[in-house]
């Protein structure tokens, strides 16, 4: 990639740049799309065991399983289609957040740079850990909304809406994960300093609880609640760690 004077990048190579991370970001995407579809099978196994036990009613031969039903021709080809997408994301998300970090980095100075290592090296655990929160959590959540069902009424679900409920929740929490290292990796590249991270704490919370209310698939103040309490903890650890950074760096800016 080429650079101008003072490690600026002309507009045009900026558009290059992100064309070139986009479509690699896109083709790792469509590698794991193609792993999800081929476990399909196993993936909507594993993914409807909240409600009901779909390998046990493979293995029977049953017609039905709880409560969850496909209607519509194209329903179970749209279904298999979205969950394999969703699959993709998760599963090239290591790859994809490396290519949004390497397309941030060519801006930053050597030692940034380095510093930066720990955005390539924390990105996919947290986004891990964040994704299993998000699954684990799903049998509690399904457990209280579907406790709202009046007595004498059958709750019957749409399999798709219900798969897609558990995707995105799955999704929302491994993406939210990665507040903590963002946050974290400014630091210790210098674009913010602790101080400035912890000061407005009050409007962080703040937007950490809207961004769960707007994004979070229920309203439901359970699920809400188990994804900005770790998000409100993780906010004040990474500004914790970035003060502690700040110190360590302005004792050698003094020596």
């Amino acid at each position: 990639m080429t650079a101008t004077s003072g490690g600026r990048m002309p507009l045009l190579e900026h558009l290059r740049e992100f064309r070139k991370r986009l479509f690699r970001s896109l083709l790792a995407v469509a590698v794991g799309t193609g792993i999800g579809w081929f476990f399909y099978n196993s993936i909507v196994t594993h993914l409807a065991k909240p409600v009901c036990n779909l390998a046990l009613a493979q293995a029977q031969g049953a017609t039905h399983c709880g409560s969850l039903y496909i209607n519509g021709v194209l329903g179970p080809l749209n279904l298999q289609i979205k969950v394999s997408l969703l699959t993709g994301v998760i599963l090239s998300a290591p790859f994809w957040l490396y290519q949004l970090w390497s397309f941030i980095a060519p801006g930053l100075h050597r030692k940034e740079k380095r510093n930066s290592l720990f955005f390539i090296v924390c990105a996919t655990p947290f986004f891990a850990v964040g994704a299993t929160l998000g699954y684990l959590i799903l049998p509690v959540a399904i457990r209280v909304l579907f406790g709202f069902t009046p007595n004498s009424l059958t709750n019957l679900v749409r399999f798709d809406d219900y798969l897609d409920f558990v995707m995105r929740v799955i999704l929302l929490f491994a993406l939210a994960f990665e507040l903590p290292v963002f946050l974290v990796t400014f630091n210790l590249i210098g674009f913010l300093r602790g101080k400035t991270i912890l000061k407005p704490w009050r409007i962080w919370v703040f937007c950490i609880v809207l961004f769960t209310a707007a994004f979070t698939p229920t309203g439901d103040p359970l699920t809400m609640s188990l994804l900005a309490l770790p998000l409100v903890a993780l906010y004040f650890l990474s500004g914790g760690i970035a003060l502690l950074v700040d110190r360590a760096r302005d004792r050698k800016i003094q020596i």
